[in-house]
């Protein structure tokens, strides 16, 4: 290894290190949900969808991740993954009145058209 392969070597290990070391999969997951939030007031929804799976991915503990991630299956028609976003979101933050009003909304219009449909 030639002294100019050497120094990139280690200029890249120095830029590495303490990005890693510095690792903060909240914030990381909260810039996601906000990109997501962004592209979602665009009209961009299957892009947002894609920010918030990444966001519940590298924070699975993230209740609002959820939230917004129903909201994107819900207008995407994948209400079982809705459902399921909305009950891990209330599993996380069970006292969240933002999360259980959307649940209960989402709820309310999920049951009035599959009771309307198998009339």
């Amino acid at each position: 290894m030639g002294m100019r392969s050497a120094f990139w070597a280690l200029a890249l290990a120095a830029v590495l290190l303490p990005a890693s070391a510095r690792a903060d999969p909240r914030g990381d997951a909260k810039a996601q949900v906000e990109f997501g939030i962004l592209m979602a007031q665009k009209g961009l929804w299957k892009e947002a969808l894609y920010r918030w799976e990444r966001a519940v991915q590298i924070d699975p503990t993230y209740a609002a991740a959820y939230n917004n991630l129903a909201v994107a299956y819900e207008h995407e028609g994948a209400f079982g993954k809705a459902r399921q976003a909305y009950e891990k979101a209330l599993e996380l933050e069970p006292k969240n009145v933002q999360i259980e009003q959307n649940y209960d909304l989402f709820r309310e219009i999920n049951d009035r058209a599959h009771s309307s449909s198998t009339r």
